[in-house]
């Protein structure tokens, strides 16, 4: 299966490949659910699990950014995605089955590429909320190190304001 969302796909991430090919169907996942279209704004927000090569394919095909503020990372490591449509107020979290059989790469991005979602994914409600839109916050300029950091991001350590990379964590337990 060779279009040009995929190709467009392979050219942002740089090589085509088994991860890539996940996200890509997810977001076919995601347009078929939730009938989304490319977000221009933060009109559809994608909750990644993972940092994997499939998020460079949602990136491009459905506009969801981090930059943009509507491409949120939540570390679980897991292959699931979760898309929520601000406009219709409707969600969708997707989760890459286990593979039954062993395969090669090739054979897997192929397999990938051609299976149906319903046999590629699970479909279920996410188990959060939708993230708030991006807010602006004040730069603050850190007290130690000088540079700005977003207010959010600012700490007090010793009657200083300091950014995360200037504070030290206090703690003396588990």
């Amino acid at each position: 299966m060779i279009n040009k969302e995929w190709e467009k796909s392979v050219a942002f991430h740089g090589h085509a490949c088994p991860g890539l090919a996940i996200g890509f169907k997810a977001c076919e996942a995601a347009k078929k659910k939730l009938g989304i279209t490319f977000s221009k704004d933060e009109e559809i927000v994608c909750v990644t699990e993972n940092d994997a090569c499939g998020v460079d394919a949602i990136q491009v095909l459905t506009g969801c950014s981090m930059g943009k503020g509507n491409l949120i990372y939540r570390g679980t490591g897991k292959q699931a995605f979760s898309f929520f449509n601000r406009t219709r107020d409707e969600s969708v979290r997707i989760v890459l089955k286990p593979f039954q059989e062993e395969m090669d790469r090739q054979q897997r991005q192929q397999y990938i590429l051609e299976a149906d979602i319903d046999e590629l994914f699970v479909f279920k409600k996410p188990t959060f909320q939708l993230p708030e839109r991006a807010r602006l916050f004040t730069s603050v300029i850190c007290e130690e190190c000088g540079e700005a950091a977003p207010e959010h991001k600012i700490r007090l350590q010793n009657g200083k304001k300091v950014c995360l990379d200037c504070f030290h964590e206090y703690c003396r337990g588990w």
